[in-house]
């Protein structure tokens, strides 16, 4: 399977009388413990087993229900869709990762706790949707999917041991192409469907803090320059089959991007609430000025893309 993208979202809130009171209730709430919190650690962790295997049950019965069992297999992937899929394989295991721990952290657990229970939860559950991928008829479980889970991993546990911080952080982004009509079994009939499965509207980057690289200067804390790779020209993962799009011969393609960006949570606030939100959106990209450079054409620029 091509296309999986799990995305984790935990939203606490409670309602009360008083506003005032509310937001207090809600900031006290969403405010990470100065100190272990064995509640909210047995808490966190139990909400994490027990979302991931429900995810995996469910996944087994919608999806792999409707094809026959078989050995567990392997596929070679590697060529298909431009590798923009592997992209998204471990985008996902890096963020899985990164919302484990920073949910974690907000028990309170030390990073040595948080990088040991939780920073390996996106590779964990990717590699066990991996195994059922082996055990289907249809699809295989994928070497370059394990690896491309394994490097999203690696990309969160590095920065954390080796600058307790994260300053180069993927961001996705998506823009409707204009492919997925012609193959909308493939590649989605509606726009959720098409975010997950329409590699020609995906965008990967790397957004790299600049003040985390030179903490002395007057950059802002907040700006990020972000290196794009996208692709396009693809009705079919398989890059041997010819397709005619408006007359023309389609013609597989990559992209890349440089553009600025902004590291939301490198915003000042004393808001819990906020700094909540921004976590969770830090996961985009926001629309910036942006350089594209495409295979055989002219570079365009782009007052404002996303």
């Amino acid at each position: 399977m091509n296309y999986k993208k799990i995305y984790f979202c935990f939203v606490c809130i409670g309602v009360m009388t008083s506003p005032t009171y509310a937001q207090n209730r809600i900031s006290s709430f969403l405010k990470p413990s100065d100190s272990l919190h064995l509640k909210r650690k047995n808490s966190v962790l139990l909400i994490e087993a027990v979302s991931a295997t429900t995810a995996l049950i469910g996944l087994n019965q919608l999806w792999y229900a409707d094809y026959p069992r078989s050995k567990f297999h392997f596929i070679n992937d590697n060529k298909e869709w431009l590798q923009m899929d592997k992209l998204g394989h471990s985008y996902s295991s890096y963020q899985m990762g990164r919302f484990g721990a920073e949910l974690l952290q907000w028990s309170g657990a030390t990073q040595q706790q948080q990088l040991l229970y939780c920073a390996g939860l996106g590779f964990t559950f990717l590699t066990a949707v991996e195994i059922l991928d082996g055990f289907s008829s249809e699809w295989g479980a994928s070497i370059g999917d394990v690896i491309a889970n394994a490097s999203g991993t690696a990309l969160f546990v590095s920065q954390e041991l080796i600058w307790k911080e994260q300053r180069i952080i993927p961001k996705f982004s998506f823009q409707k192409s204009p492919y997925a009509a012609e193959r909308p079994e493939l590649l989605g009939s509606s726009m959720s469907e098409q975010l997950l499965k329409d590699y020609n509207g995906q965008t990967y980057w790397l957004s790299v803090n600049l003040h985390s690289f030179a903490k002395d200067s007057k950059i802002p804390k907040w700006l990020n320059v972000a290196v794009g790779l996208g692709a396009d020209g693809m009705l079919s993962g398989d890059d041997d089959k010819l397709f005619i799009f408006n007359d023309e011969q389609l013609a597989r393609k990559r992209q890349f991007y440089l553009s600025f960006d902004v590291d939301l949570k490198k915003i000042d606030t004393k808001s819990h609430f906020l700094k909540t939100i921004f976590t969770v959106f830090n996961t985009i990209k926001i629309p910036a000025p942006t350089v594209e450079i495409t295979a055989n054409e002219s570079v365009k620029v782009h007052l404002l893309h996303f």
